[in-house]
């Protein structure tokens, strides 16, 4: 069975969430985008976890997954751990750890097990993202001494300020981050401004499945990245066992990692926006503040790779880019995303699929039949990989570039190549 999952969302009780990020709405856009498996988000959260197990029944006896109105859902959510490097010694330039991790729970007692042990430890009403004073290693023996079916997944594992390998919060391993559970992680979350081709430069990683998620907090960006597995039954453990021996994992759904918020250098007040080569020449000063830019992903990913950018290793799982429908046709139109002509072209084109997703798999002679030309140019481009972008950096989200005729500071995946930094 072919399987859509996206692992990571947030509920409406998350910070700067959406109202309409609750089980009802989650299975609406789940539907529109094409998801088959969708995450509940925030579990953690009392008043949500009361909702989570109102509004979801059990789709088969004993699957770990729950439905609401035909879609299954997983249970899910992501931990904010803040505490000093000295607590588990690891050898960083950090004083200070910040790692944000994402949970998956086998059973609804299983995650209510998780609510109790972590609610002794911290303010889970406080927010949809729980802060908790743990380290790494004690998260680890606290979930899996509760259950080993238990999924931990370092979340947007390059993010520079909340990740496992950030510039500004991280450390250099999956071993350092977690000493003794380290073996019982097997997946990492790339994140929206990193993709897989940037992680299999690091010989480490390729252990590891490589997730991606959409980590959204409203429906419109609900799958902008995700993961298609191809099972013999829906059920948690199928999934587990997928991510942990990378069998039946068929590929994900990317970002292009330009467009993520931290790909590129710089200081969103400044307005300084720069490539890491461009970084190294100014030793990591901004020329408008005089102070340190936040180093991005594309930095951090050179300063830990062992490979050059187009190896891939043995075993590695495919990966297919896409953008955002919406985008898509808001740049080919030239209207806003959230306008109506962007919303009727939107909805012609999933009603004439079934779903978002099915766009990005239908072949080229359906796509001009469902769409006008230069909408259809517009999807082919996405496709082929012939766009470019002004790369985000500094919380900044990077900007689709379809018409490119004499922009500077724009990439593409032909010209960027890391090992020329």
């Amino acid at each position: 069975m072919r399987i859509v999952a996206d692992l990571h969302v947030h509920s409406k009780y998350a910070r700067a969430t959406s109202g309409e990020n609750d089980i009802d709405g989650l299975a609406r856009g789940a539907k529109i985008k094409g998801i088959n498996v969708m995450a509940t988000g925030d579990f953690t959260h009392p008043a949500y976890f009361n909702e989570i197990k109102t509004k979801l029944a059990p789709s088969e006896d004993g699957s770990g997954l729950y439905l609401s109105e035909g879609v299954r859902f997983i249970l899910s959510s992501e931990i904010s751990l803040i505490y000093g490097a000295g607590q588990n010694k690891q050898d960083t330039k950090h004083s200070t750890l910040r790692m944000h991790h994402l949970v998956l729970a086998p059973s609804l007692e299983v995650a209510s097990q998780i609510n109790d042990m972590l609610g002794k430890r911290g303010n889970l009403k406080s927010d949809g993202r729980p802060i908790l004073g743990l380290n790494s290693p004690e998260f680890a023996d606290i979930l899996f001494g509760i259950s080993k079916g238990i999924m931990i997944i370092p979340a947007h594992a390059w993010t520079p300020w909340f990740s496992v390998f950030g510039s500004m919060s991280g450390v250099n391993s999956i071993e350092e981050a977690f000493a003794n559970h380290a073996k019982n992680i097997f997946a990492i979350e790339t994140g929206l401004s990193s993709d897989p081709a940037m992680n299999w430069m690091i010989s480490k990683l390729d252990k590891y499945s490589l997730v991606s998620n959409s980590d959204a907090h409203s429906l419109d960006n609900l799958g902008r990245e995700a993961n298609v597995f191809d099972l013999p039954e829906p059920s948690y453990m199928a999934i587990r066992e997928a991510l942990k021996t990378k069998k039946g994992f068929v590929k994900t759904y990317e970002f292009y990692p330009e467009e993520g918020k931290y790909h590129y250098d710089g200081h969103r007040d400044c307005k300084v926006r720069w490539s890491p080569w461009e970084t190294k020449s100014h030793g990591g000063i901004c020329t408008v503040c005089r102070k340190p830019v936040t180093v991005g992903v594309l930095n951090r990913v050179n300063e830990l790779a062992d490979r050059k950018l187009g190896t891939r290793p043995d075993g590695a799982v495919p990966f297919q880019y896409i953008v955002p429908l919406r985008t898509v046709i808001s740049k080919t139109i030239g209207k806003g995303e959230k306008t109506g002509a962007v919303f009727r072209e939107y909805d012609l084109l999933v009603r004439y699929f079934g779903s978002e997703f099915a766009v990005f798999e239908a072949n080229e002679q359906s796509i001009r039949m469902a769409a006008s030309p230069e909408i259809a140019d517009s999807i082919m481009k996405v496709k082929s990989g012939d766009i470019r972008w002004l790369p985000g950096y500094d919380g900044v989200f990077g900007e689709l570039i379809l018409d490119n005729k004499g922009l500077k500071g724009t990439t593409d995946k032909k010209q960027m190549n890391l090992s020329d930094f």
